[in-house]
């Protein structure tokens, strides 16, 4: 194994006078949380037009963003939401705080999105959502899910917390017509190191989830009226006006990753044994929130090994999320009625994913083009030691 190694990438996260500006602004407003102030209602406003809605909530992080959307669509005990089993946790704990049953369903092997035929074997009565997860910037099937969910007269919320910017078909998170969540945390593709919104296409949900995320109280309430349950998820000042400047950089940044992944993909393709994530072309516009790839086949060591080994040549890298039904938090919560393995049997593509996974970085797709080489260049290496 040789010495070579990648130069610096872009710092994580970036910012600037806009930033600055933004928090100066917030200060001397004299008015530090929402209630008073104009930078989360203004961020709200600009979030929602930048994604092709009509109604916009900001909320203290992105689980919460998930626990807020899935309240607001009725779930709650004795009811199922539908989730795949490859992805952050949030996805199924959300639904599980709310005394829901998480259903974890196999995804597909090319895109690691949620397979639109095992979510339409898992629905039952007690379904009330469906939670695809657009993973890595990678828009789920949003046809078919479409389809099916209005099928069976049950939700759609999109847990796009990957996916600020993303388009579908030319359309944007927002013009789906389905509820959506993001996440704000601080390796997000525009952060104030923890934060989340929510998209509703209807002033009536967005009405709802007000509520839910303040106490009860309604926005102009001076009796302590607290008109339905919830809790304290408001964003603070500071934080949307972080957000307000991420917003103003967030197309620049996406058009370089959407130009560096290409050619990195094609690079990584190359190597013996290493097979990059897929791309569903009706996914039109990707923000590269990770760049994923496969070695089928190696062993859950060997694969921290080379974990590791990247990130001592300068490459900001990470094995991939484990199934969901591996992590012992999903079970000290609502669970299926399953077993483990039974789980497991039902989902073969997260099983094969889950083990042999990693992601880098989106700031590595910052890079410049002789960097997407050095990334590859580095990898060969490390596979070949």
């Amino acid at each position: 194994m040789s010495d070579l190694s990648a130069p610096e990438f872009p710092e994580w996260p970036q910012f600037g006078d806009e930033e600055r500006t933004g928090l100066i602004r917030a200060l001397e407003q004299g008015q530090w949380w929402r209630v008073g102030g104009n930078e989360v209602d203004t961020f709200e406003a600009e979030f929602a037009a930048y994604h092709g809605s009509s109604h916009a909530l900001a909320v203290t992080n992105g689980t919460h963003a998930l626990e807020v959307a899935l309240e607001v669509l009725g779930v709650g005990p004795g009811t199922e939401v539908i989730v795949p089993a490859f992805t952050f946790i949030s996805s199924s704990l959300a639904a599980q705080r709310l005394g829901a049953v998480a259903v974890p369903v196999d995804v597909d092997l090319d895109t690691y999105c949620v397979d639109p035929d095992a979510v339409a074997a898992a629905i039952t009565d007690r379904t009330r959502v469906v939670m695809p997860v657009h993973m890595a910037g990678q828009f789920a099937d949003m046809d078919a899910l479409d389809k099916i969910t209005s099928d069976a007269g049950v939700a759609l919320l999109q847990d796009a917390a990957h996916a600020h910017g993303a388009q579908w078909q030319g359309k944007r998170v927002g013009e789906l017509g389905s509820v959506a969540a993001f996440s704000f945390q601080n390796g997000k593709l525009m952060t104030a190191g923890e934060g989340g919104a929510v998209l509703f296409p209807d002033e009536e949900s967005y009405e709802k989830a007000f509520l839910v995320h303040s106490c009860g109280r309604p926005r102009t309430d001076r009796d302590y009226l607290h008109r339905t349950t919830g809790s304290n998820y408001r964003m603070n000042e500071f934080s949307a006006a972080v957000l307000r400047a991420q917003l103003s950089r967030l197309d620049g940044q996406i058009a370089v990753r959407e130009q560096r992944w290409p050619l990195l993909a094609s690079l990584l393709a190359e190597i013996p044994g290493v097979v990059p994530q897929g791309r569903d072309p009706r996914g039109d516009r990707n923000p590269h929130y990770m760049a994923m790839f496969r070695i089928p086949g190696i062993t859950s060591e060997r694969r921290r090994v080379v974990v590791d080994e990247l990130i001592a040549r300068g490459i900001p890298a990470f094995v991939a999320f484990r199934a969901i039904y591996r992590c012992d938090g999903f079970w000290l919560a609502g669970a299926p009625d399953e077993t483990v393995e039974q789980i497991a049997e039902r989902c073969p593509n997260v099983e094969q994913i889950h083990a042999d996974c990693v992601w880098l970085h989106h700031r590595t797709l910052l890079g410049t083009e002789e960097q997407m080489h050095q990334i590859a260049a580095v990898l060969a290496d490390v596979l070949a030691g």
